[in-house]
Order: structure tokens, then sequence, then C-alpha cells
């Protein structure tokens, strides 16, 4: 949609392979100068801002918490048990009142902006309980490996665009509300909602600057809608 508009932009700045790094590797990129702009799913950190980086933000977004379609526990769950479970201080099901079956914790790699923030949101800046039998952490930010994972006792987060229409999985509500509920978003109700960002270097280029204008008009929060985001207003 942004390239019919402005016909004088190349379509592609490099060679994207469909596998996302998640966003501290798409910030670094931009510090190394390999790409012009990163897509970012936190708020950039102190050091990334002293570096010269600007955020701008694009659009409204939700985690979903997630379970396996054929999980057992049909239940929701309250932050603080949310909490609990990622932190290793509950490991069954049954203290959450589901089946007697272990919790088994998919978590996503400590590159991803995603990681990033459900550590300082749902977790409030403490640390992720250490792998064990029960407990691993993705090498890589897939969400399609970190679903098939999930099995049957399983538990893991992504954000709610890219899982909300999977069949393999279900949304736990959190705190009796689904990110599904796109009003609950926009007024961050729902407890695990943020926004997403462009970010540029302060001194960017005429092309980076076209495309975050793209970025922000009608035109393309109408796509920001359609991709499964939530528009800014």
């Amino acid at each position: 949609p942004f390239n019919p508009v402005n016909p004088s932009l190349p379509t592609t700045y490099g060679l994207p392979n469909g596998n996302p790094n998640g966003t501290n590797k798409g910030i670094q990129n931009l510090k190394d100068g390999r790409v012009l702009i990163a897509a970012s799913s936190r708020p950039l950190n102190a050091d990334e801002a002293q570096a010269g980086l600007v955020q701008i933000p694009i659009a409204r977004d939700a985690l979903a918490v997630a379970v396996g379609v054929n999980n057992p526990y049909k239940g929701e769950l309250t932050m603080e048990q949310l909490k609990g479970i990622f932190q290793g201080k509950i490991t069954n099901w049954s203290q959450v009142g589901g089946p007697n079956l272990p919790i088994k914790i998919i978590n996503r790699s400590p590159d991803s902006g995603t990681y990033t923030f459900f550590q300082e949101v749902v977790l409030l800046g403490e640390s992720f309980a250490p792998d064990s039998m029960n407990f691993s952490t993705m090498k890589k930010d897939e969400t399609t490996l970190l679903l098939r994972a999930l099995g049957d006792n399983g538990i893991s987060y992504s954000t709610v665009s890219q899982i909300e229409n999977q069949k393999t999985v279900r949304i736990v509500p959190i705190n009796g509300i689904s990110p599904t509920e796109k009003a609950a978003i926009k007024n961050s109700t729902y407890p695990i909602s943020r926004v997403v960002y462009l970010v540029v270097p302060r001194k960017t280029s005429p092309g980076a600057k076209q495309f975050i204008d793209f970025a922000i008009s009608p035109g393309g929060q109408q796509v920001v809608q359609r991709v499964g985001f939530i528009a800014l207003k």
C-alpha cells in the first residue's frame, strides 16, 4: 500500500527471509547501520535513546496468553497467577482450578521485545523461572514453533494478532478480559496492552521519513487495522 503512493521508493531495504529476529536485534541492526527502520514492540531504553534513536508510535497491540486447544484447563487467570506461573511458583494446573497436570511453560527468546514487555508488565521487572524440565526458553523468536510446543499442558504468550485466528490454540482471559476485545486494548483495560513503534535514527533518511509519515496517516492506519493491530486514534 505504501509503494504505489510513493513509486520512487524501493519496496524493500534488504532481503526479508520471513524469520524476524525480534525487537532487540532489529534495534541493534539499526544502530549498526544495517537497516533504515526497525519495528519495536517495546519503548526504547535509556541507552538506545542516548545512542540517537527515536521512537514513533504507530499502533496499539496486546499480548495474548495461550494454551493448546486440547489443554483441559478452560478457566481464566489473574495477573498474579500468571506471574506465579512464569516465576515457577505455580507449577500445576490444579493450583489455578484446573486438572492435576504439571504446567509446561514455553517462554519466548530473550531477543524478543515481547519477552521484555511481558517481563516488565506481568513479572513487574522480576526474573523468569530458570529453564527446567517444565520450563523452556526458545532460542529464536518464532511464534509458530512456540505454539506447536504447547501440547496439552503448555502455556505461552504472543501478540494477539498472531494467534487469535489459530485453530491449534485457545486464548486465556486475563483478569476476566480477553485481548480479542479491541475496545479493551484501545482503552488499556486489558492489562497486557502496549504500543508498537517504528524506530529510526534522529538523523533519518528522506525515504524512512516518508514511510513513517505514511504509517501515521489515515491510509497507513487503515493498513495497521487490516493486519490485526489497533489504530492509534
